[in-house]
């Protein structure tokens, strides 16, 4: 008898279906739409309601501006304390810092870079 092994990242979720649904999960409590999110990361809205059920693999760029979202995110919701109206408040109200609302400027890239460095500098201990 021979017994078949599996590595234990056989059985792991990949890591862009992952990052897909913590995507999509950071998204909503952003207060984006899907159409926004599908603007921020460069994908189709079809594709983010994929990504809802953990149905689509992220790879590439959409990978790299996915992650960028997420730690945005969790920078936001620790200085937060958890709390979705202060979230999606700061989200949507102009920031005199980045000089726009934060929801506007992640729509590029160079905007969700520089909305997720400020919130990790505002976290980092002085």
């Amino acid at each position: 008898m021979q017994l078949e092994t599996k590595s234990v990242f056989d059985a792991s979720p990949e890591r862009g279906r992952v990052l897909a649904k913590a995507t999509f999960n950071a998204a909503r409590e952003l207060g984006l739409t899907q159409k926004e999110l599908a603007e921020v990361i460069g994908v189709s809205e079809a594709t983010v309601s994929r990504m809802k059920d953990g149905g689509f693999d992220l790879s590439g760029k959409p990978f790299e501006l996915a992650a960028c979202l997420v730690r945005l995110f969790r920078s936001l919701d620790a200085i937060a304390g958890g709390d979705p109206d202060t979230i999606r408040g700061w989200m949507k109200n102009p920031n005199s810092d980045l000089h726009g609302a934060p929801r506007a400027l992640i729509m590029q890239a160079p905007g969700l870079v520089g909305v997720m460095n400020y919130l990790d500098g505002a976290r980092a201990p002085t």
